[in-house]
């Protein structure tokens, strides 16, 4: 059966079939137009952990998604495709967050990080392994001419996919919505710590300019890095984005404002912490304030009004808890990064 038969043929008013692939569509990767990478992964997550079986608890909360998007109606018809989580890479990231608990724990107890290099330098090199899978798989997706997404786990992995739009790209920004600046040098002694993917994401010369949104929780170091970075890192910390609003400017008038720091080819990276916790109560690090559902969708559609690309994006740290609230925003919240990012390239 062909593509367009099975446009024919599907019923998007109807209820998700749990056989089909994410959002109960019915196109293969081939067929899709939208490829979406998991990667289950929480090896250096620091507080609540569950980012594991984040891209899991998407699939199976996006049944409940209706597919009629107002922004584009037949958004569905295009396909989106998501992986199935790989099973090594699970066991890896189950095998060393074991490790690193009992590390961080002794942290905790007063224990020197200078007593665990050689812990350190394996956790690290489990790292370096999901991110060379991750730069593996979304170059594949790439060169396929998909537009390529990313389901993580937690916030470390997308770094890879940095690397692949790298080789492809002499230039891009990346627009980061998270409650963290996520700059640190190395988090607990680990290079590769969710805490750290922006710090990392920096040390490829492809990336032009790092812009930070709803920022409420950092430290010194962070600070410092971004005074080192000078105009490569621009920060729309979450408190005076707030109290322009309380005193009088609009939300259209900031997101002009932080769309005009942007490149014209944009990375976007959704840390789900950047969202009002009432909307991720069971995401690993939660932190008061942060953007309504509305405020995060409106800012990505001004991008892709713009007239910047989209050249990629990735959703992290969706923790399931003991519900499916966290993974039924999210679910959402990704078909929205879908939609404006095929409209950004001119597919929809």
């Amino acid at each position: 059966m062909s593509k367009q038969d099975k446009i024919r043929d599907f019923d998007p008013n109807g209820p998700g079939q749990l056989d089909l692939n994410i959002y109960g569509l019915p196109f293969t990767r081939e067929e899709s137009d939208i490829v979406l990478v998991s990667v289950p992964w929480e090896v250096t997550v620091s507080y609540g952990g569950g980012t594991l079986l984040g891209p899991e608890s998407i699939k199976e909360a996006s049944l409940q998604v209706d597919l009629h998007d107002a922004d584009a109606p037949e958004a569905w018809k295009a396909g989106i495709f998501m992986t199935e989580p790989d099973a090594e890479l699970k066991k890896l990231s189950e095998l060393s967050r074991a490790k690193a608990e009992k590390y961080i724990q002794a942290l905790m107890e007063g224990a020197r990080q200078e007593d665990h290099t050689a812990l350190i330098d394996e956790i690290d090199e489990a790292c370096r392994q999901m991110i060379s899978f991750v730069k593996k798989e979304t170059s594949q997706a790439l060169q396929e001419g998909k537009i390529t997404g990313l389901v993580g786990g937690d916030h470390s992995t997308p770094l890879g996919f940095m690397q692949a739009l790298a080789e492809q790209h002499t230039y891009f920004g990346i627009l980061q919505i998270d409650a963290h600046m996520d700059l640190r040098r190395a988090y607990e002694g680990f290079t590769y710590s969710h805490a750290s993917i922006m710090y990392n994401a920096l040390q490829i010369p492809q990336v032009s300019k790092l812009v930070q949104v709803g920022i409420r929780d950092y430290c010194s170091e962070e600070i410092e890095v971004m005074s080192e970075q000078g105009n490569r890192v621009e920060v729309f910390f979450d408190t005076q984005l707030k109290n322009r609003i309380i005193e009088g400017d609009s939300w259209k008038t900031l997101c002009d404002e932080i769309v005009k720091t942007l490149p014209d080819k944009v990375y976007l990276s959704f840390d789900i912490d950047g969202l009002d916790p009432v909307l991720c109560p069971n995401t690993g690090t939660p932190v008061p304030g942060g953007l309504s559902y509305n405020e995060a969708i409106y800012l990505i559609k001004s991008v892709a009004k713009s007239g910047r690309q989209i050249i990629g994006f990735d959703l992290n740290e969706v923790s399931p808890g003991d519900d499916d609230w966290d993974a039924n925003v999210a679910a959402r919240l990704l078909f929205k990064l879908c939609v404006f990012t095929g409209i950004s390239r001119g597919l929809l």
